[in-house]
């Protein structure tokens, strides 16, 4: 529990403990020695009542991202205080916070120390046999820390997604911006399809994939532009039958993985039903709109998952408007409105 008041109420005859963050930085996720007092006395503060008879969505975990940049300094730390890291974040029991879910890059993100991705080739050159295709041209710290990791947590979900395909398969031929060639949809989805498989011979099983972030950012190092139409084609004939024909019709595929303010975008891509099949829902961000949007989305396709899969917060943040906004439109926010992650 993340609490920024700076005072709570404590009492001996209590079970649930406190973990206590303030805005003001003075304690940072503190473990308190009093736990929660709950009385029937009225008071100022807020009631939270709890009907066991209503139910919403299914919580399939909460996590964050494993960018290369944060697995290139996890990875880089001495083995013993590595290990006591990893055991703190991902150990279900005892004295770990039992983190449940992860998300990872397919190829670079722009949290990445270069760009690049699986089958980089030179200028003017192309590969649609992708004989070239090597899991580890990546960052080289990730899957070896996904490995610990998995041996701290098994059970740990996994969600993967690209911010862009290799340079030889886009228009521009750059890292950023541009669009997937209309004769590189196939290749590409083989491309991901090879991925999955590399990772999984890795001993990593990813559960689930947006076949783009951020779609119509095309600023972003690396990024590619995908609209709506584009993603329900390449979804529809080309990304879902590839995975059913590798054997992986098991991995979850979500739509869209952008802000809150364009829910046209996926709700254009649900409307294609020979896509809508292939779905298992949609990726959000809240760098755009408001968090309200996805029960919007929920009502008009209930059996649709909602993911909240991404917030970035910038080094030149401050951290108490930081932490309110973020405890109230995102952890909060979010899983009042359908989010299951």
């Amino acid at each position: 529990m993340l609490m920024s008041t700076n005072s709570i109420l404590l009492a001996k005859d209590s079970s649930v403990a406190v973990w206590l963050t303030q805005a003001d930085q003075n304690l940072k996720f503190q473990q308190q020695t009093g736990v929660i007092c709950f009385t029937e006395e009225f008071n100022a503060y807020p009631v939270l009542t709890v009907d066991a008879e209503q139910q919403y969505q299914t919580v399939e975990g909460f996590g964050f991202s494993l960018t290369g940049g944060s697995a290139m300094l996890i990875g880089r730390l001495p083995d013993p205080i590595r290990s006591e890291l990893l055991r703190e974040l991902f150990l279900p029991d005892g004295d770990g916070i039992g983190i449940s879910f992860l998300r990872l890059s397919i190829g670079a993100s722009d949290l990445s120390e270069r760009c690049f991705s699986y089958d980089d080739q030179p200028d003017g050159q192309a590969d649609f046999e992708l004989a070239g295709f090597d899991i580890e041209a990546g960052d080289p710290e990730v899957i070896p820390l996904l490995q610990e990791i998995l041996a701290i947590n098994p059970a740990i979900k996994i969600i993967a997604t690209a911010w862009s395909a290799p340079r030889w398969m886009k228009t521009n031929q750059s890292f950023i911006g541009g669009k997937l060639r209309e004769d590189c949809y196939s290749v590409y989805a083989a491309y991901l399809t090879l991925y999955l498989l590399a990772m999984r011979k890795n001993g990593i099983v990813v559960h689930a994939i947006t076949p783009q972030n951020e779609p119509l950012n095309q600023k972003n190092e690396p990024s590619m532009i995908m609209a709506a139409h584009e993603q329900a084609a390449f979804i529809k004939n080309h990304l879902g039958p590839a995975l059913d024909n590798a054997g992986l019709a098991d991995v979850e595929l979500f739509c869209w993985d952008h802000n809150c303010d364009v829910k046209e975008y996926p709700l254009e891509v649900f409307a294609d039903a020979e896509a809508c099949r292939y779905l298992a829902g949609s990726a959000w961000h809240l760098y755009g709109g408001d968090i309200s949007v996805l029960s919007e989305v929920h009502q008009l396709y209930p059996k649709m998952k909602l993911y909240f899969t991404e917030q970035w917060v910038g080094i030149d943040g401050q951290f108490a408007g930081d932490l309110l906004w973020h405890i109230k439109n995102v952890l909060i926010g979010s899983l009042r409105n359908w989010s299951r992650v």
